[in-house]
């Protein structure tokens, strides 16, 4: 075994386990002596001086990590606190910040449900050694990469423990990117990215960089190319073939922005099944704000009215950004690239083992008045049916559904192949496990709620490779920056309001693949409505071919004279989504499961459809939160997933929302509280008012001061 000694320094024990038997130092290095495991590089050092084993064999190096990992962890020195602690293994996974009163008392030893920091990066003690058992996790998507992580990370589960199992051929789910320069690159779809997203930063401050070298890692190329160039859009709206429509304000009336209030105040349990075109008048339905909205989350006007309220907790800190995306902060590269590339990298340097092209039917599970319990799962792979069994130790954690499933691809010359029949909808295999489930037990939820209305769940997208032609150059007056500087371009979508599709472009920084050509630009289309005919295609883009397609967008762009040469210099690659919002269909309480639903013992459910307490869908915050809780809930860690981010609680930001969504016109009792605040500590927490009105202003206030001399000289007497 290869030993490379690279200083003198002392290990710590804080960082390390110590190995002092002579016996394991024998199977560490062929020599005795006291070594040293380090807990977050999973790396073993001797002691005093620390040396890295860069080889070993194969059957030294699992031994040594699964003793390792069998030890248990000695907290010997704490059981006089833990032995009397009402909290250590009943700790509640999954705290909800919409119930928890923010008040201090004796009994309370964890953080408040939302109080996000550094706090909350402690390491979760596991109770057991998991160096017996097994992890199967069914789908390689974000959620199931995620899970993992913390498997690894939290649980301290050997790597090589873990098995995935998927029926793709390659893994991410629906964070793909794929293709070259020559044939046309396609992504299905992209990802709008927050700061607040505390689940998603907690994992990937810990996975290797892509291309920056050690320590680095994501979060920190992240930041990198963020804090360094801003993203805003300076054309978010476009109507007259290609002319920019101001989109500086909301234009929401004095009814639209109460109604938003009152549902922002509403509980949940109203909302069951409701939609949002139940709820909202028509002038808000054509408003800016709507058409800002719709566009940015893909909200239909018959989606859940209760997911839209979630959303607008969760983005209310943003709200004011939302009209140039000056909220949001994007990646350098694709989402297959940035995210799933590195995290799986960091997955197989642990041992996590991925087994594709492989098809999971359904779950093997023994019910009982008391619990539920996972014995088998039933595969098929290259036509043959296979059982494998769950130990008594096992753990299965389940992707169930998807939004990608049943993709249907087109060309420059051909239109994707789709059917809007809901009588053969969710036949396909992320579906059917899910409806498997449902079969077995109503605490799995109803799949059917989802992926049983085609019409009102999909919606397509194009990926176009570009040459250089009259489409890139008119793409580019729409840029912050010239697309081809490597910079901020669009800063987002683009969306053409008059158009019947109500259809939608972005160019994000390029390359937006690593091996992309300088000389080529990626270009992402989609459409919301599926069902209208194009304003000068007449037809459904479904139904169109990629050429199509860009003769509809060149004619919303002005340049419709100028198509061949588009056509010419343009691979168009269409993909149709069946499923791509079904996580927004109406919905009520018990039709999507728990992420460990009622007593089951040795099963998590993640991804889009499981219900938390307070987050949105269609987010891979969302993702990593449930693969975070199943882990934490299954092995029963003494730790907590935080609740999202409390800025909808915060003054500042409710103000600021008001402020915003009036356009930043004065609010009721707006000049009351600015002569309040002035002078004071908090006279910054109200921005100033675009066109405020200086002489109603100025009127009010000469009757606030003759109001105050008026109650100074009544006091007197």
């Amino acid at each position: 075994m290869a030993i490379k000694f690279l200083t003198n320094t002392t290990a710590s024990d804080s960082k390390y386990t110590m190995i002092s038997s002579a016996h394991t130092a024998v199977h560490l290095c062929n020599g005795g002596g006291v070594y040293y495991f380090d807990l977050e590089n999973q790396k073993y050092y001797k002691k005093n001086t620390i040396s890295i084993i860069l080889s070993a064999s194969a059957r030294t190096a699992v031994a040594a990590q699964k003793l390792i990992y069998k030890m248990k962890i000695n907290t010997s020195k704490f059981n006089k606190v833990l032995e009397h602690s009402n909290q250590y293994g009943h700790v509640q996974h999954e705290p909800d910040s919409s119930k928890e009163v923010q008040v201090n008392f004796d009994k309370k030893t964890m953080p408040f449900s939302d109080q996000i920091g550094n706090y909350q990066r402690n390491k979760g003690i596991p109770s057991k050694s998991y160096i017996d058992s097994k992890f199967y996790i069914i789908g390689t998507g974000i959620a199931g990469m995620s899970a993992a992580y913390y498997l690894i990370r939290d649980g301290r589960v050997p790597g090589e423990n873990i098995l995935f199992l998927d029926q793709l051929s390659v893994d991410g789910g629906s964070l793909d990117g794929s293709g070259n320069a020559k044939e046309g690159y396609i992504i299905r779809g992209g990802r709008e990215m927050d700061m607040t997203y505390e689940n998603l930063w907690d994992m990937f401050q810990d996975i290797p960089a892509l291309e920056l070298p050690e320590p680095y890692s994501v979060l920190d190329e992240y930041r990198l190319i963020n804090d360094n160039d801003p993203n805003y859009s300076k054309a978010r709206l476009i109507h007259n073939q290609g002319q920019v429509q101001d989109f500086s304000k909301f234009g929401l009336e004095k009814k639209d922005q109460l109604a938003i209030v009152k549902l922002l105040l509403k509980k949940k349990e109203e909302l069951d099944d409701l939609r949002i075109m139940d709820y909202f008048g028509e002038s808000f339905l054509k408003s800016n704000f709507w058409f800002f909205w719709r566009t940015m989350f893909a909200f239909e006007n018959w989606h859940s009215l209760l997911e839209c309220k979630l959303y607008m907790h969760r983005f209310l800190h943003a709200i004011d950004g939302m009209k140039d995306f000056s909220c949001l902060v994007f990646p350098k590269y694709n989402q297959y690239d940035t995210y799933i590339t590195p995290l799986r990298r960091f997955l197989q340097s642990k041992g996590v083992k991925i087994e594709l092209n492989t098809i999971v039917k359904d779950l093997d599970i023994h019910i009982d008045t008391e619990e539920k319990v996972v014995n088998g799962i039933i595969t098929e792979k290259e036509g043959k049916e296979l059982k494998i069994l769950i130990g008594k130790d096992d753990f299965v954690i389940v992707t169930t559904g998807s939004m990608t499933e049943d993709t249907s691809y087109g060309t420059n010359k051909e239109a994707p192949a789709f059917a809007y029949d809901d009588s053969k909808s969710g036949q396909s295999a992320g579906w059917q496990l899910w409806k498997n489930l449902a079969t077995k037990s109503a605490v799995f939820g109803k799949p059917e709620k989802f992926c049983g209305s085609i019409e009102k769940s999909s919606w397509e997208s194009a990926t176009l490779t570009c040459k250089p032609s009259a489409f890139v150059d008119k793409v580019k007056a729409f840029c912050v920056n010239d697309p081809y500087s490597g910079r901020t371009a669009t800063g987002g979508i683009v969306t053409i309001t008059d158009s019947n599709w109500l259809m939608s472009f972005t160019c994000n920084r390029q390359p937006h693949f690593p091996n992309q050509p300088d000389d080529v630009l990626v270009i992402w289309v989609y459409s919301l409505l599926m069902d209208k005919e194009g304003n000068f295609i007449k037809k459904t883009m479904p139904k169109c071919t990629g050429n199509e397609i860009l003769a509809e967008l060149c004619h919303h762009l002005g340049i419709i004279e100028q198509l061949d040469n588009v056509v010419e210099n343009t691979i168009v690659h269409t993909s149709f989504m069946p499923y791509i919002t079904s996580m927004f269909m109406p919905r009520a309480k018990g039709d999507r499961p728990r992420v460990v639903p009622d007593g089951c013992k040795n099963l998590g459910l993640v991804g889009q459809f499981v219900e938390t307490n307070n987050d949105i869908v269609f987010t891979m915050e969302s993702s990593v939160r449930t693969a975070r809780i199943a882990v934490y809930e299954l092995l029963n860690l003494n730790k907590q997933v935080p609740d999202i981010n409390p800025l909808q609680y915060d003054i500042r930001q409710l103000l600021k929302a008001a402020q915003s969504l009036n356009d930043y016109q004065p609010i009721t009792g707006e000049w009351i509280l600015r002569k309040f605040l002035k002078g004071t500590y908090f006279e910054h927490i109200l921005a100033d008012n675009v066109h405020s009105d200086g002489e109603h202003e100025s009127f009010l206030s000469e009757q606030f001061d003759r109001f105050k001399e008026w109650f100074k000289e009544l006091k007197k007497q």
